[in-house]
């Protein structure tokens, strides 16, 4: 009966939503309990549930990439699925470690000894 309403494709774009949902909230609370100075306690399972969710929210994306770029079937893609793609796309961005990128470079080295 449940299925007559709305699809499973449908069903799992609406989890990934939720998914960000609250790593989106768990983010702003760390950021707030970091300058309240709250207890360890506290900021460590914020920083847990965030670290989670982030992680859930990046497979569950994975599957659904291969699921929309799969081979042998098109999906039909919807406006939600877009947005999320182009959500997933900045996380990826912002969320990336190019500090680590960056000064590992051979480039960057290069450059930064011709600075010096």
């Amino acid at each position: 009966m449940f299925d007559t309403f709305i699809s499973k494709y449908d069903l799992f774009i609406y989890l990934i939503i939720f998914i960000k949902i609250i790593f989106v909230i768990a983010a702003v609370y760390y950021k707030y309990l970091t300058k309240k100075s709250s207890s360890t306690a506290w900021l460590e399972s914020t920083q847990n549930i965030k670290a989670k969710t982030e992680f859930i929210f990046i497979a569950l994306m994975a599957i659904l990439l291969i699921y929309i770029f799969n081979p042998w079937s098109r999906p039909k893609i919807t406006s939600e699925t877009r947005y999320l793609l182009y959500l997933f796309g900045w996380i990826l961005l912002f969320t990336a470690d190019w500090g680590s990128f960056i000064t590992v470079s051979s480039t960057y080295k290069l450059i930064m000894n011709q600075l010096t």
